[in-house]
């Protein structure tokens, strides 16, 4: 996807969440929170500063899975998902990796609905 689809197409992903969530439009912390819970299961709730961190490595490990760099381990006892390394993520600038993971999450959100 071209940079300029991307942030087009993430301008629309925001919006729909904005709407979905009667809220301002989110950043990618919070797209890769929201995915985060999502992928964790257990719907909304209330959850600590450190679990918000948690989710959003979750998020970026289930991203970056599409590309092969993790691959689900399991579950934990709590059934929060940890994710193996199975090969380096690249170096990349900041603007390059928010790119990279706005795609992949824009395309979370076209296989979800």
């Amino acid at each position: 996807m071209k940079p300029s689809e991307t942030y087009a197409k993430w301008k629309i992903l925001q919006q729909k969440i904005a709407e979905e969530f009667d809220a301002d439009e989110p950043d990618l912390k919070v797209v890769l929170f929201l995915i985060g819970v999502q992928e964790l299961g257990k719907g909304p709730g209330k959850y600590s500063k450190r679990q918000k961190e948690e989710l959003m490595h979750i998020a970026t490990c289930r991203l970056l899975s599409e590309m092969g760099f993790y691959e689900l381990e399991g579950l934990d006892q709590d059934g929060w998902p940890h994710w193996k390394l199975v090969k380096p993520v690249p170096s990349f600038a900041m603007m390059e990796q928010e790119l990279l993971l706005k795609s992949l999450a824009i395309h979370y959100f076209e296989e979800i609905y």
